[in-house]
């Protein structure tokens, strides 16, 4: 998507409107605005009593973390809302040609480049780093039912780990393979299963029964870190790819 992009400069132009028209417009904002802060300040706060009822219906939740209980069991159509714009991100900026031809990427996530200068210390940091960052966010995973972690902790470490593979050069991230898709999907599609598999059991979609709390929602953060961590690296890759494509076009 992005590499089809040309970039020109442009003069700004106006909507067409007279200047009266945009002063009043300009106005009636201004006053919209004062009267919303006024109202805001105005009004009474309400009572801080949400944090003292999560802690009282902690031993409900099926974790122990009350942020974790909050974002993954008593608010958790938020959280699906947040997995489905994440999604649609993803899908927004997915790149529509293949990097290399179509038969040799069936099933595959990386393929090899062939850079023209290697730095062995980057390289050798990697065999470290990687494996280094997939354990962490493994325990950042894991730790999130019983201290600050959680998906989005470990998703972001994991693809700071993809981040650091691809700046080496040694690889180049094909995503328009099946694989790559399940990834970024997978975390919303594990919700809405297990969304499915708890309206079965209870008659509800999010409330989770207490006895399957904790198993519900490590298997929502499980899946929620690979879409995460794929999404945060296809960002990256692609955006990298536009100041790249940038930089070539104003080099010629």
């Amino acid at each position: 998507m992005f590499l089809k992009l040309e970039f020109q400069e442009h003069k700004l132009s106006s909507a067409g409107l007279s200047s009266a028209t945009r002063y009043l417009l300009g106005i009636l904002i201004t006053v919209l605005s004062a009267a919303l802060a006024f109202v805001i300040i105005r009004s009474e706060k309400a009572a801080p009593d949400l944090a003292t009822l999560a802690t009282n219906k902690l031993n409900l939740s099926g974790v122990e973390n009350p942020v974790t209980a909050v974002l993954l069991n008593f608010r958790s159509y938020d959280t699906l809302l947040e997995i489905a714009v994440l999604l649609i991100v993803a899908v927004s900026i997915l790149p529509d040609r293949l990097p290399i031809p179509a038969a040799t990427a069936k099933i595959q996530f990386l393929s090899n480049m062939h850079p023209h200068s290697v730095n062995p210390v980057l390289v050798g940091l990697l065999k470290w780093l990687i494996p280094l960052a997939i354990v962490m966010g493994g325990y950042l995973l894991w730790t999130g039912a019983y201290t600050p972690g959680g998906a989005f902790q470990a998703g972001a470490v994991v693809a700071g780990a993809g981040v650091a593979l691809s700046l080496a050069g040694h690889h180049r991230f094909i995503w328009q393979t099946a694989s790559v898709r399940i990834s970024l999907s997978l975390g919303l599609l594990m919700f809405v299963m297990v969304a499915a598999a708890n309206a079965i059991i209870t008659g509800t979609t999010l409330q989770y029964p207490t006895p399957y709390a904790g198993s519900f929602i490590l298997i929502i953060e499980v899946a929620a870190t690979v879409s995460i961590a794929a999404t945060l690296l296809l960002l990256f890759t692609q955006l990298k790819a536009m100041v790249e494509f940038t930089m070539k076009g104003n080099n010629q």
